[in-house]
């Protein structure tokens, strides 16, 4: 059965770091993923929204001046981004690993076939799947 009665313009996946510094890094430098705005003096918080052009899904990391603790995630708690293109793929792969962020044993091998785990700074996964996706 589909629901059809709940519309929403955009998805934002919201996680604090204590680790923001290296967190922007990995994500803009490593990732290349646009910074869409960051913010500050917001109640002790700051931070920072990534996202893709012209798409309406963000990631959002903050910090707190009494500091962010995360608890660490399992393995298998995924941020997966489908990269149809191998050689994309590849070269993000590689920036990521140059930067110290090589890859890991996935917990669930699906992710193998087609896909590269990587850690981020705070340990959360990222797999580079190369397919188009859903």
């Amino acid at each position: 059965m589909k629901f059809t009665d709940f519309s929403a313009s955009q998805i934002r996946i919201a996680r604090p770091t204590d680790k923001f510094d290296e967190m922007i890094r990995f994500y803009e430098k490593g990732l290349g993923l646009e910074i869409l705005t960051t913010f500050s003096g917001h109640r002790g918080y700051e931070g920072v929204i990534f996202g893709l052009p012209d798409l309406p899904y963000h990631l959002e990391f903050t910090r707190h001046v009494d500091g962010s603790p995360c608890p660490a995630p399992t393995k298998d708690n995924l941020l997966v981004l489908y990269i149809p293109d191998t050689d994309e793929q590849e070269k993000v792969a590689q920036r990521l690993n140059d930067m110290g962020y090589g890859e890991v044993e996935p917990e669930n091998h699906y992710w193998e076939e087609k896909g590269k785990t990587i850690e981020d700074p705070d340990g959360w996964r990222i797999v580079l799947m190369n397919t188009h996706g859903i």
